[in-house]
């Protein structure tokens, strides 16, 4: 029998730096909505454009796999993106036959003006604390960043 505080949660009581980065989590979602309106696009369009602007371009097959989508659903996200104005198609040099998709510098100083305030509030935040703090939060998020990337795989 599950006790009155544990009814209508999905998990048992876990640490509260764990519920805490469940929140950040939720929250980033949030955030990204709110981007996406600010750029014209839907989620799918969006996460595309934020691996365009850290790799600067991209295959369409290295954006389906990188979004876990086929190559002809990722025709149909470039061709969002390019009508927008987010990217354009280039030949890609080490392939005659292939496209190369290059995020356009308008839209990427846009999506760049959006977040920075973020991020540099979040990075204010940690300068709140000392050096040996931000150690132990460093070390702590980088466990985090490690149980993610063993998650991705498929229980075996």
């Amino acid at each position: 029998m599950q006790s009155g505080d544990e009814r209508g949660r999905a998990f048992p009581r876990v640490h509260e730096s764990t519920a805490l980065l469940r929140e950040i989590l939720t929250i980033s979602d949030e955030y990204e909505v709110v981007v996406a309106k600010e750029l014209d696009v839907n989620h799918t369009d969006l996460v595309a454009m934020q691996h365009l602007i850290s790799s600067g371009h991209l295959t369409p097959s290295d954006i389906a796999r990188r979004l876990g989508i086929t190559t002809a659903a990722v025709t149909v996200v470039v061709d969002r993106l390019v009508k927008a104005g987010h990217v354009r198609r280039e030949p890609n040099p080490s392939d005659r036959r292939g496209v190369l998709v290059v995020p356009d510098e308008g839209s990427t100083a846009k999506a760049r003006g959006l977040l920075a305030p973020m991020i540099m509030d979040i990075d204010s935040v940690a300068q709140e604390f000392d050096e040996g703090e931000r150690e132990v939060i460093v070390r702590y998020l980088q466990g985090v960043v490690s149980s993610y990337r063993e998650h991705l795989q498929p229980p075996r």
